[in-house]
């Protein structure tokens, strides 16, 4: 039985990871923040809260690290853990950047003092992009060019990772994951706001669905397709780093048409209002990925379409939202 450490097993990722992990019968630890109240919502809802075996932890403190990844003894460890809410960022960058930058240099120390053969997983982001190469597909190669204190948190982490990599041997690879959701998306990320908002007006608990910019352009995909990716990269022999995409764009628009849709609503843009509190101080206008790379060394492929993930998560809050 192989050991996987998770930080940030409670969020999206960290969730459908870890059910992943257990299915190929690894034994799961999870890193997680003492909190007054747990929220463990996501594991629950996939049935392996009590399969994962808890670890108390926090990004921002060595010695918890240390002890937990001492505790853990793992042979792949699973950086995931991020204040992860781009908008946020804005509001609260010394806090991402304790987290997202410097936690992950805490992290990575943890692993080569008390794990140095242990296969280690950087969450990098596709925000690390921002509005660089305009109107081109982002590969590997892409010039980073990051437009928020998220983006430029991650950026840090990123190249952090590739260095220690390069100075002390790590096998240490980054996925460059463009966005991903699912019905376990927190309720603050537009497209779970949108899902959540078309069922409660579907079922008359609202009138009206606000957002910010109906223009910005993303490469959404499904987290547990994009979760495998991550397994993936550390099952080669050598570390890589890989974009993770589906290669196609669409707009917050398109997304709202199609989750109004879902719910046999017609005629949306009678249902949705902008509200300036949700456009961000710096635009990041468009992201699709190139995840060619992926496929041809990892063999991975996305098997979620747009249309299957926007039904999977309207239908989701629709059937929360009923009970």
């Amino acid at each position: 039985m192989k050991n996987a450490l998770i930080t940030g097993v409670t969020g999206q990722d960290g969730a459908y990871l870890a059910k992943f992990l257990l299915d190929k019968s690894y034994k799961v630890f999870g890193l997680v923040r003492r909190l007054s109240t747990p929220n463990f919502w996501r594991l629950e809802e996939l049935g392996i809260k009590d399969k994962v075996e808890f670890l108390d932890g926090d990004m921002t403190d060595q010695e918890s690290l240390n002890n937990a990844v001492k505790l853990s003894k793992p042979v792949e460890v699973y950086n995931l853990a991020a204040q992860s809410y781009v908008g946020t960022s804005w509001k609260q960058a010394v806090l991402t950047a304790e987290v997202d930058a410097v936690g992950v240099i805490k992290i990575l120390n943890a692993v080569k003092d008390f794990a140095s053969d242990a296969k280690f997983y950087q969450a990098s982001s596709s925000e690390m992009f921002g509005n660089s190469a305009k109107g081109e597909v982002k590969s590997e190669d892409t010039p980073l060019h990051p437009t928020s204190p998220y983006a430029i948190s991650k950026l840090f982490a990123h190249w952090m990772a590739v260095n220690y990599k390069d100075s002390y041997g790590m096998f240490v690879s980054c996925g460059i994951l463009f966005n991903h959701e699912s019905p376990l998306r927190g309720i603050e990320f537009v497209t779970r706001k949108i899902s959540d908002g078309v069922a409660r007006i579907k079922l008359g608990l609202a009138d009206k669905l606000y957002l910010g910019n109906l223009e910005s352009k993303r490469d959404w995909g499904f987290a547990g397709d994009y979760v495998e990716a991550m397994w993936m990269m550390l099952q080669q022999e050598d570390p890589e780093n890989f974009v993770i995409a589906t290669g196609e764009t669409h707009s917050v628009a398109d997304f709202c048409r199609e989750a109004f849709e879902v719910a046999g609503i017609e005629n949306w843009k009678d249902y949705v209002a902008k509200n300036e509190k949700f456009m961000r101080p710096s635009e990041l206008h468009a992201l699709k990925g190139d995840s060619s790379k992926a496929g041809k060394e990892l063999g991975w492929e996305p098997k979620v379409n747009f249309g299957e993930l926007v039904r999977m998560m309207v239908e989701a809050d629709l059937e929360r939202l009923s009970k």
